[in-house]
């Protein structure tokens, strides 16, 4: 890691970073962002936070939570809000799913799962973080009309996202021909993972959703 990076590390990520209470309480998401925020956006997983940061500076009136447990990638995206002066970018630097718990009903109008890790082997598949667990609490915190968007170049993965996402029966997929999938809206920014993956020959699917009542 660079000495710039574990400067922001020390000076910047405090002032952004998300810290749980203690108890059951939900987290005051009104008093995490700046009173300009009129919608609030969540990544699970941001990687080096290329979809995340090009979202944030394309939205300025969205309030981003991003989720990363790995604090390379936490110190190479705290780099690019510093550069670029994002006011609107939170971060929490542990397991999403014990984020979502802390949510507020209904508080996430948009949420990204780009390229998670597929934990191929099957006695592994339980760590998938697209499951009926979590699913449930994106249905709590997501409103009607909420998006959901989830990539992933994983064969087997795809599969596992659509039979999970749409036996739940909170959100509806709006997909309507085979280009909905295999093409990802213009506003979907190109992230490492991903060019990795095309790089590798490997087809990405980008799965939309819309949170139904």
């Amino acid at each position: 890691m660079k000495r710039h990076q574990r400067i922001l590390l020390d000076e910047l990520l405090p002032s952004i970073e998300i810290l749980l209470p203690g108890d059951a309480t939900k987290l005051d998401l009104a008093k995490i962002f700046p009173s300009s925020v009129n919608q609030i956006w969540l990544e699970i997983g941001f990687g080096s936070g290329e979809n995340l940061v090009t979202q944030a500076i394309n939205n300025p009136s969205v309030g981003f939570i991003g989720c990363e447990p790995y604090i390379n990638g936490v110190a190479r995206m705290l780099t690019s809000i510093s550069k670029l002066g994002l006011s609107n970018v939170r971060v929490f630097r542990d397991d999403a799913r014990i984020l979502l718990q802390a949510l507020p009903d209904q508080s996430i109008a948009r949420t990204f799962i780009l390229f998670p890790d597929p934990w191929p082997k099957a006695r592994h598949h339980k760590r998938r973080i697209v499951g009926p667990k979590t699913i449930s609490k994106l249905c709590r915190i997501m409103p009607k009309g909420a998006e959901l968007r989830i990539a992933t170049d994983d064969p087997s993965y795809k599969e596992w996202i659509l039979r999970h996402i749409l036996s739940c029966g909170g959100f509806e997929w709006r997909a309507r021909r085979p280009q909905d999938w295999q093409v990802k809206l213009g506003d979907w920014p190109e992230t490492r993972y991903e060019i990795k993956a095309n790089a590798a020959g490997r087809q990405c699917s980008y799965f939309l959703f819309s949170r139904e009542a």
